[in-house]
């Protein structure tokens, strides 16, 4: 049996390669946008090829046709020190039902018909949600990084997230966690215990981490 502080480094060292690999190719997305928009202003005629990928991201996070300004505002990256904080929290580090039998790392609802969910064994008389099931962790991660960006819900995480970026700030898991007080029911409390996770465990030293080519995580230097 793990001990407890065993259980955790298993923890992240399975989930953290997953949420650098979601963010890096968000920030290779993120250069893609930057030199499209580039073109636009220089009255440049995109490609056919860049039209249609940003009318798919345009379409994915409901932005006007081609606002590539709008689209850099959502289509950023989760700091890693938020993102295995709520996997911890939503997935009882890893043990719970949704992630052994729906790799459900992060407790998505859905009510969509052509998904894959499971019904929570608690859920209210009346009430219609399944927990989102998914065919592996990495489609977990990219989800929930997909949810934060374009659910209505987390339109404060996206501003602050965006006010840090036009300052040339580091993200703040901290401070980002603050505002995602409607992710969960438990409101406040909910916050507080994402806030516990990662100061408690010094999740904010991860920030810096990215893979090397050989799939390896580095810092940052």
């Amino acid at each position: 049996m793990l001990f407890r502080s065993e259980r955790k480094a298993v923890f992240f060292k399975t989930v953290l390669p997953l949420v650098l690999q979601v963010n890096e190719q968000i920030v290779e997305d993120r250069k893609r946008l930057w030199q499209l928009g580039a073109e636009q202003k220089s009255g440049a005629r995109l490609s056919a090829v860049d039209r249609l990928w940003l009318a798919v991201m345009s379409e994915r996070y409901g932005t006007r046709r081609s606002d590539v300004d709008a689209l850099l505002k959502r289509h950023d990256v989760v700091p890693p020190s938020l993102a295995l904080a709520q996997a911890a929290t939503e997935s009882a580090w890893g043990t719970s039902r949704f992630v052994k039998e729906g790799n459900a790392m992060f407790g998505e609802w859905t009510f969509a018909s052509d998904h894959e969910g499971i019904v929570p064994s608690e859920r209210a008389s009346g009430k219609t949600h399944r927990v989102r099931a998914f065919d592996s962790l990495y489609d977990s991660v990219a989800s929930y990084v997909t949810n934060l960006n374009k659910h209505r819900a987390y339109r404060e995480f996206r501003q602050v997230r965006a006010e840090m970026r036009a300052k040339g700030q580091a993200f703040d898991g901290i401070r980002l966690a603050a505002t995602l007080h409607r992710y969960s029911e438990r409101g406040a409390a909910y916050v507080d215990e994402l806030q516990t996770i990662i100061r408690g465990n010094e999740l904010d030293l991860l920030d810096g981490a990215r893979l090397s080519q050989a799939g390896d995580l580095e810092p940052v230097i």
